[in-house]
């Protein structure tokens, strides 16, 4: 039996995916699962998977999976638009399972990296001292606004976390091109797969809800995740330290809240503080990252300088190294 299975959405939603791809496999270990998403990188090397198809490049689709193939499963339904997860009744990858029919036993997303990419990707983020990852930003490439409240880590805030970090460790920032740089850090545009890698050296690690923290859940890596609009508990794994952020210190605006209370892309309307420095105090990031604060995923409960990196001349080529 082939099973399709189909992700809309970013590249983090791909990765959370694979988790269901496992809970189908489970379920149905004879089948063969068609994945079809905007991003079959995350699913090398996953031999879960009989085939990822890219989002636009179905031709012939009717013809080598539905045509005199009465068997063919289809789980294509939207999670975002289910009355659990609009009601925040369950993590994402539950009501994804649930909504489909699968039954789920807490499988987690996974990530499968060859030697070959450790060992080659490896080199491109060699580094003397220990590698501090952050990712403060997210969203789709080219917004018109390169901050959104519920979601990303204020620029002061995280320049602070920086700061405080310098002198123990290289700290890299991920970033696109259209999103801000942090100071004294190294900016790593690469990737999907490289990023991994990135991850899976890190000593330390500071993310968003975002693609990096289901990369890190997925290689098994404990990190600390900020959240302001989203919860834990519903896009987030208890192997993480997650830190919420503090409560709204104003009334927002939610007359175009729909079926969430903030809208991810950051209306300046709908922001509930006085400024950015309410949201969340870096000392408690730093504390969860130096060790001394632990968290519990609850959504209810209030939670309360680097040397530059070298650039060496190879095969006529800049290349960057840290350190």
């Amino acid at each position: 039996m082939k099973i399709v299975f189909q992700i809309k959405g970013g590249i983090g939603k791909s990765v959370a995916a694979t988790a269901v791809c496992s809970a189908i496999k489970n379920q149905y270990p004879d089948s063969k699962i068609i994945v079809i998403t905007g991003y079959p990188e995350v699913f090398e090397g996953n031999r879960k998977i009989y085939k990822v198809l890219r989002d636009h490049e179905l031709n012939y689709f009717w013809q080598e999976h539905i045509d005199g193939q009465e068997d063919t499963k289809f789980l294509m339904q939207e999670p975002y638009v289910a009355t659990d997860f609009i009601h925040r009744r369950g993590h994402l990858i539950k009501v994804w399972c649930e909504m489909n029919g699968i039954t789920y036993n807490g499988e987690l997303p996974e990530l499968f990296l060859s030697h070959k990419e450790k060992t080659s990707f490896g080199q491109m983020f060699q580094s003397p001292k220990p590698i501090f990852v952050i990712q403060t930003n997210g969203g789709l490439p080219n917004q018109t606004d390169k901050y959104s409240w519920p979601r990303d880590l204020p620029f002061a805030t995280a320049q602070k976390i920086v700061n405080h970090f310098a002198a123990t460790h290289n700290v890299v920032q991920i970033r696109r091109k259209d999103q801000p740089t942090l100071q004294n850090v190294y900016p790593a545009e690469a990737s999907f797969r490289q990023l991994a890698v990135l991850i899976a050296m890190s000593d330390k690690r500071l993310f968003i809800d975002s693609f990096a923290q289901h990369t890190a859940a997925a290689l098994g890596l404990s990190s600390v995740v900020f959240w302001i609009a989203n919860i834990p508990t519903q896009f987030g794994y208890e192997m993480h330290k997650n830190i919420i952020a503090n409560p709204p210190t104003l009334e927002p605006e939610l007359r175009n809240a729909i079926l969430a209370r903030f809208n991810t892309n950051g209306p300046e309307s709908e922001f509930p503080y006085n400024n950015e420095d309410e949201i969340i105090d870096a000392n408690v990031i730093i504390a969860a990252l130096t060790g001394s604060f632990s968290s519990a995923p609850d959504d209810k409960k209030k939670q309360v300088e680097v040397k530059p990196f070298a650039k060496e001349q190879e095969n006529g080529k800049v290349k960057e190294k840290i350190g």
